[in-house]
């Protein structure tokens, strides 16, 4: 089972640099179309927008599974791991809570974006905010799977160490700073 959560998670990868390339292909485009031509295409306007919010929504999930969505470690560094799991469990309660809203919302308002059209390609905006679903099921779902593990204790060492922010290396340490 963790075979294919890992290739899920590892296509997800490759459809962000897929994603990415594009955009800066489209962009790139572009701009030396409007200097050199006095021309562009729209439609790169158009789906270099729609590609960003998909990279952004899609990257928060795989971000949120490897834990590095910012975090206030210098708290967390100080408990125990007692206090660290109920700081976990909480933390993953309330990320439940935004995520469950988060994928409600893109369910209400769904059939409005899904009636409207882009204004160049003629798409439905559905496709494009319709990432929220992804986003918010993803995120619901890894949440769910680290409250029950923490519950049933089944909470690594590593788990723990993450969340508190002691699995840095220094480089990724000034990273952050």
């Amino acid at each position: 089972m963790q075979k294919a959560i890992d290739l899920f998670y590892r296509v997800l990868e490759i459809l962000l640099i897929v994603l990415m390339s594009g955009m800066a292909i489209m962009v790139f485009v572009n701009v030396v179309m409007r200097y050199t031509m006095n021309s562009g295409l729209t439609v790169s306007d158009e789906l270099a927008r729609y590609f960003f919010v998909w990279v952004t929504f899609i990257g928060a999930v795989v971000t949120f599974r490897e834990h590095g969505h910012l975090g206030v470690e210098t708290l967390v560094a100080l408990l125990g791991r007692k206090g660290r799991i109920v700081c976990m469990i909480l933390s993953n309660l309330v990320i439940i809570a935004c995520s469950a809203i988060f994928f409600w919302g893109t369910w209400k308002q769904f059939p409005i974006n899904w009636s409207m059209k882009a204004p160049v390609t003629g798409l439905s905006m559905g496709f494009v905010y319709g990432i929220g679903f992804f986003t918010g099921a993803g995120c619901t779902i890894i949440a769910l799977e680290r409250l029950v593990r923490l519950l049933a204790g089944r909470a690594t060492q590593e788990e723990i160490e993450a969340f508190a922010g002691e699995n840095l290396t220094l480089e990724q340490m000034a990273e952050r700073s």
